[in-house]
């Protein structure tokens, strides 16, 4: 039999041959076994279903849950208020990725002034050639419908032989002129080729993981996904510490989207897969205020009703995941177990009614009912919280056997979402996360768990595909095994990779530099990079081995410190908590330090960097402070406390 053809989403049509039942709505065959109504197999899996299977990689609670989704669908009647996701046209979908990535004065003969044509002199090689091979694909198709070609990258450097490349790494990885890092200066961390080479359980973010790829494709001894085994996996703490999602301003990271879009498609195209996209669909407005509404019109109603509290995700969906891990977590068959079918449907129009007033009471909610609201809250979203747009990366990154690689493309795609299904995705993995603790006590695995959400986050109200397309065991397992990696590594989901930051900074760099494409200035700056470099390398030189730390908010003056190799960003933390303590008697009255039992506690405080080529990053704590002097030397360091966050408790 021949290979077979595949839905949008990376499924086979070839179906196995099992007994199915037609789906309208979704994409996976469904066992015909169960054929109660969710009110008996309630009762039914109560006895069974709380016990651990035998078989620890068994995919039967994905088929069950698969066949409960659809009696689920089949018993509300609603229709879904958004059109079907579609696939691009040729030509579309690379117009779709040049305009998402800042890059769409590429196309054709455009010589507006954009600040993102800069972006072009931060990429790495093989970015650069993903970049060039939309534009190849483009090309084609125009040419076939208005025998109008795009621009070749390699025009914008005309007549000067200048080229992206002389900017950039060389094959091996090794920067010839200026790295993404900034002011032609390369942390000690950066040159970590021999390391990526080696097996280990080590996460590199130094270097661009389509960089690392390139170099571990005829390595043999690589570490394979195996959902038996789950390694840990460290992330690398080079010099300039790491950076998560949250230590960013929201201003430098609206740049993070466009560059880990650049890059996961290098990664894909590296790995010989195709990073496909879905084309977004259109939704009409809804009468409902929680659920089956968009994500961003979710806090936008939060919002307004409590402008004071400030919350990254929905509210509805804060409190169901409070409600189970108040009385859920050690409650054998959790998620695993649906609730009666009447009671969620009843508690879904009563929290319509009445969320908003205060005037619902979760102490009575019965915590499998609990966990149906919030499966029944994933599912009925408009567009699914991965979005229509990269579900089928989602799912293709089943397809990459090497685990490293593999949480890699999980943490680029993560970083693309929009800040609303970012925030939400990371609540429900951490959530998935406690409940996975508690094991022993409610007798779910983490794959027994990743088995039930997978089709909650596949299966989605927006697909209306009216074809039985195929969802066999190995395609099943595939997606479980995707939120299985999600969940176990969700911590390195959340970084956002150093040489990401690098670019970051140099397109802040570069941000009053607006040049059209073929401009002569843009040639001059590429000539400029040499001399601002052993400009900079004298500047460092001749630095100060002094450096002022701003605290006003605590002191009157600002705190003098002196730089070495060593001095890290906890130990000027350290010395400011000596200092101040040394001025307790101007803060016996003072708000910011409290007294409690004689002693005074500290806020928790951290060590900024602002300005210069960042807008504002808290330090990692390890950032050793001379090597982010060499790489930001105009900014300023600021002590201050890190914003409250709102969380789940």
């Amino acid at each position: 039999m021949g290979d077979p053809s595949f839905n949008a989403i990376g499924y086979p049509l070839t179906r196995i041959p099992r007994p199915q039942i037609l789906l309208s709505r979704h994409m996976f065959p469904l066992r015909n076994s169960l054929t109660t109504c969710p009110c008996e197999m309630n009762q039914l899996q109560t006895s069974s279903c709380s016990k651990q299977d035998p078989s620890p990689l068994s995919m039967n609670d994905f088929w069950v849950e698969v066949e409960h989704i659809k009696q689920t669908q089949d018993s509300d009647g609603e229709e879904n208020n958004c059109s079907e996701p579609s696939t691009p046209e040729e030509g579309e979908a690379e117009e779709d990725w040049l305009q998402d990535t800042g890059l769409s004065p590429l196309i054709g003969n455009q010589t507006t002034e954009e600040e993102n044509v800069i972006l072009l002199t931060t990429l790495t090689r093989t970015q650069t050639m993903a970049v060039q091979k939309r534009l190849d694909s483009y090309s084609r198709s125009l040419r076939k419908r208005t025998k109008h070609s795009a621009r070749d990258v390699r025009d914008v450097f005309d007549k000067t032989k200048t080229r992206i490349s002389d900017c950039l790494p060389d094959g091996n990885g090794i920067f010839k002129t200026a790295p993404p890092t900034v002011n032609g200066k390369t942390s000690k961390s950066s040159n970590s080729l021999d390391k990526v080479s080696e097996t280990s359980n080590t996460f590199y973010t130094d270097m661009a993981y389509s960089e690392q790829a390139e170099v571990e494709l005829n390595i043999e001894n690589r570490m394979v996904w195996q959902p038996e085994i789950l390694p840990n996996i460290e992330i690398q703490k080079g010099r300039l510490g790491v950076t998560r999602v949250s230590d960013l301003s929201p201003l430098d990271m609206k740049q993070v989207p466009a560059l880990a879009l650049i890059e996961v498609t290098a990664l894909f195209d590296i790995l010989d897969l195709e990073l496909k996209r879905n084309k977004t669909p259109k939704c009409k407005a809804t009468e409902n205020k929680l659920f089956g509404v968009m994500l961003n019109n979710l806090l936008e109603y939060d919002q307004k009703r409590f402008p004071h509290t400030p919350t990254p995700i929905p509210l509805i969906l804060q409190e169901i995941m409070k409600c189970l891990e108040k009385k859920g977590l050690d409650v054998q068959g959790i998620l695993r177990i649906p609730g009666s079918q009447t009671r969620i449907k009843s508690l879904k129009q009563c929290l319509e009614q009445r969320f908003y007033d205060g005037l619902f009471g979760w102490d009575d909610v019965n915590p499998h009912d609990a966990s149906g609201l919030l499966k029944l809250f994933l599912r009925e979203l408009p567009t699914p919280l991965l979005t229509s747009e990269y579900l089928p990366a989602f799912t293709a990154v089943q397809k990459i056997t090497d685990l490293k690689q593999r949480i890699q493309a999980l943490n680029l795609l993560t970083l693309v979402l929009p800040e609303p299904n970012r925030q939400t995705l990371k609540a429900l993995l951490g959530f998935l996360r406690k409940v996975a603790s508690h094991e022993k006590s409610n007798l779910m695995s983490l794959w027994n768990i990743s088995t039930i959400i997978a089709p909650n986050l596949f299966l989605y109200r927006g697909n209306n595909s009216k074809n039985p397309e195929g969802g066999e065991k190995l395609q099943a397992e595939g997606v479980a095994g995707v939120v299985m990696t999600m969940v176990h590594y969700q911590d390195l989901l959340w970084t956002v990779p150093t040489f990401l930051v690098s670019q970051v900074r140099k397109l802040n760099e570069n941000s009053s530099k607006r040049y059209g494409f073929g401009d002569r200035r843009i040639r001059n700056f590429l000539r400029k990079i040499h001399t601002d470099k052993e400009k900079n390398e004298k500047n460092h030189t001749e630095a100060s081995k002094h450096v002022k730390v701003g605290c006003s908010l605590f002191l009157k003056e600002t705190l003098h410190v002196e730089l070495n190799e060593g001095l890290k960003a906890k130990d000027v933390l350290q010395q400011f908590r000596k200092q101040v303590t040394q001025h307790l008697w101007q803060w016996v009255n003072s708000a910011t330090l409290m007294k409690c039992n004689g002693s005074f506690e500290f806020p928790n405080l951290d060590l900024y960097e602002m300005g210069g080529n960042i807008s504002e990053r808290c330090l990692d704590p390890n950032t050793y402070l001379v090597d982010l002097q060499n790489v930001n030397p105009t900014g300023e360091w600021v002590i201050k406390p890190r914003p409250p966050v709102s969380h789940i408790s």
